[in-house]
C-alpha cells in the first residue's frame, strides 16, 4: 500500500470534506432520493434519476477521501528540522532567469496550488529541490523550458 505524503492542513481538509460528505450532503441526497420516489414511476423520474447518480458521485467521492486518509503519511512540517529541502518545507528561491525571488512550499499532490505558493512533491521543481541546500544552483526544466534558481532559505514552519 503506497503511502500518499500529506501536511497536517491537507489531512484537516480531507477529513473535513469527507465529514461534510457523510453528514450534510448524503443525508440531503437521501432526502432527494425519497422526495423523488414521492412522485410515482420512477422509471421515467428525472428527479429520481438525477439524485441516484448523485449518489453515486457522492459515493466514489467518500471512498477517495477514505482511500486517501487511510494512506495518509502526515508530515508537519513545524515539528522538522533539516538544512535539506524535503516535502514540507517552505523554500525561498531566487529565479536567476530574471532576479525575482519566489516561495513555495513542497506539498502533496492534492494541496498543490500555485497562487497560494504551495508545489506538488511530484513537480519538476520539487523533484529538483528535494536534498538541496542554501546556496545550491538548480537547474529544473518544465514544460515553459529550463529555468535556473538558487536556493536563498529553507524554513519550515
Amino acid at each position: 500500500m503506497d503511502r500518499v505524503p500529506v501536511t497536517t492542513r491537507g489531512y484537516a481538509r480531507w477529513t473535513e470534506q469527507l465529514k461534510h460528505l457523510k453528514e450534510v450532503e448524503r443525508p440531503e441526497n437521501v432526502k432527494d432520493i425519497e422526495r423523488a420516489r414521492e412522485h410515482g414511476d420512477i422509471s421515467e423520474n428525472a428527479e429520481y434519476h438525477a439524485a441516484k447518480e448523485k449518489q453515486g458521485m457522492l459515493m466514489a467521492h467518500m471512498r477517495v477521501l477514505e482511500d486517501k486518509i487511510s494512506r495518509a503519511q502526515v508530515v508537519d512540517p513545524s515539528t522538522l528540522s533539516s538544512d535539506k529541502i524535503m516535502f514540507g518545507a517552505t523554500v525561498t528561491l531566487l529565479d536567476l532567469d530574471n532576479d525575482d525571488e519566489v516561495i513555495y512550499q513542497i506539498v502533496g499532490e492534492d494541496e498543490a496550488d500555485l497562487k497560494e505558493g504551495r508545489i506538488s512533491i511530484t513537480s519538476p521543481l520539487a523533484r529538483g529541490l528535494v536534498g538541496r541546500q542554501v546556496d545550491d544552483a538548480v537547474e529544473v526544466t518544465t514544460p515553459r523550458g529550463s529555468r535556473e534558481y538558487e536556493v536563498l532559505a529553507i524554513d519550515y514552519k
